[in-house]
């Protein structure tokens, strides 16, 4: 993989290489090979220049995928399903472990879309929140910051901005289902859906993603919402992970209670074959908060706000606060003159004393004429 520059021969490559791991009949020696892989993508990542980083994310997206699938013909077995996660976590997202930061990124990002491309057709909710137990406890625990904000932006939140296409999807598959058009999510009891792979959908990124196309993994947002506060009201839990939590965990309870933060939903999510959603969302939106922005508006612009930002605002407008408005530096610039002309300090001491400035004398002199 080292070696190949050749896109075309990069992508069979690397397929060839994550679809080894459906040559061990055993599942210990195929979470040895995963083992060895990842052990190896963190012993040798430092040393990736930046030419070759995205045929290594490539390979790294193809390994999760495959590991997916090798769970999926086990029917989601509850127990390999386990092994799997924690090795996984063990080898990546581990204290202890030695994945560097892009390892650890990556994997948060792909973990949510490879598990939708193999199993959003049939994975339950109960299935999918075993799925991102793992996810929970790591947020919880984690001193490093960096791995807090992305599972929290690449699951939790990824979550929520994913909630109105799930409610549409599950809408449209139970009333397909009421009509007799197609079979449940949810397999028969003692029945293994995809136990056996198909052959004809061996090629990476073709069948797998069209068929997960318009698909999302489905969610019970309030027992998602109570492992995290499970998990986050510990007395070990540091205040900054509990901060970050309680706030995804706001949104989820409002997600069950079939409240959706309009904010927050992206525009993909604005996706409506029947039309209107995004229209009314922003309808909704102007009317309601355009009075509070146009008062917030005013009162800052009333409040003096030395930030950076303020000062560009003041400067778009035409004045500049990098020159005083009393100093003569300011004149030949472009703004509001008069406030400029106001007299200095110095000017209105000597004033209280009795001794008026010139200019200001000779205004006082040209109003009695």
């Amino acid at each position: 993989m080292w070696m190949q520059d050749k896109p075309l021969l990069q992508e069979e490559l690397g397929r060839t290489i994550s679809q080894l791991i459906h040559a061990f009949q055993t599942t210990e020696a195929q979470h040895l090979f995963l083992q060895t892989f990842w052990q190896t993508m963190n012993r040798e990542w430092m040393g990736i220049d930046r030419l070759r980083l995205d045929k290594f994310y490539t390979l790294m997206r193809m390994v999760l995928h495959e590991s997916l699938k090798a769970l999926k013909t086990r029917g989601w077995d509850e127990r390999q399903t386990e092994q799997l996660l924690e090795l996984l976590m063990t080898e990546i997202l581990h204290p202890d472990s030695q994945a560097p930061n892009g390892v650890k990124s990556h994997f948060i990002e792909i973990f949510l879309e490879e598990l939708t491309k193999v199993g959003a057709h049939e994975l339950t909710a109960d299935q999918n929140l075993r799925l991102i137990g793992p996810f929970c406890t790591v947020a919880a625990r984690t001193q490093d910051s960096l791995v807090l904000h992305n599972i929290t932006r690449g699951i939790f939140e990824a979550l929520v901005e994913q909630a109105p296409l799930a409610i549409e999807d599950l809408m449209k598959e139970l009333a397909e289902e009421r009509d007799g058009d197609t079979p449940s999510r949810e397999p028969p009891e003692g029945s293994v859906s995809g136990a056996e792979p198909d052959p004809g959908k061996e090629q990476w990124g073709d069948d797998d993603e069209e068929d997960s196309a318009g698909t999302v993994l489905q969610f019970d947002y309030e027992a998602v919402a109570n492992r995290l506060f499970e998990m986050a009201s510990r007395r070990d839990t540091p205040p900054q992970n509990r901060k970050r939590l309680y706030k995804v965990i706001r949104k989820l309870q409002a997600l069950s209670e079939g409240l959706f933060p309009e904010d927050d939903i992206p525009e993909k999510a604005y996706r409506n074959p029947r039309g209107g959603r995004r229209v009314r969302m922003k309808k909704r939106l102007s009317e309601s908060q355009l009075q509070n922005k146009i008062g917030g508006a005013a009162e800052e612009a009333s409040r003096p706000d030395p930030s950076p930002a303020s000062a560009r605002r003041r400067r778009s407008a035409g004045a500049d606060p990098a020159v005083p408005r009393e100093q003569p530096g300011g004149r030949g610039r472009r703004g509001a003159p008069r406030r400029r002309r106001r007299p200095w300090a110095g000017a209105r001491a000597k004033a209280a004393d009795g001794q008026a400035p010139k200019a200001k004398r000779k205004r006082a002199l040209g109003g009695q004429k």
